[in-house]
């Protein structure tokens, strides 16, 4: 997100700093294949000290 900000001097409004972080993060996670790493291990964790606000699938 710096980069984008960066390379921009200034930004109309604030609506318009909005638009271009929604833009980027829509086409930034397109391109999000990786899986999470440890997840199996956070779930876990997760688990134990939220397991009242958390479902298990």
């Amino acid at each position: 997100m710096r980069k984008l900000t960066k390379n921009r001097g200034s930004f109309p409004s604030d609506d318009a700093l909005t638009k271009l972080f929604y833009l980027a993060l829509r086409n930034i996670s397109q391109k999000w294949t990786m899986p999470i790493r440890d997840w199996k291990a956070a779930l876990t964790r997760f688990t134990i000290q939220f397991g009242d606000r958390i479902s298990v699938n």
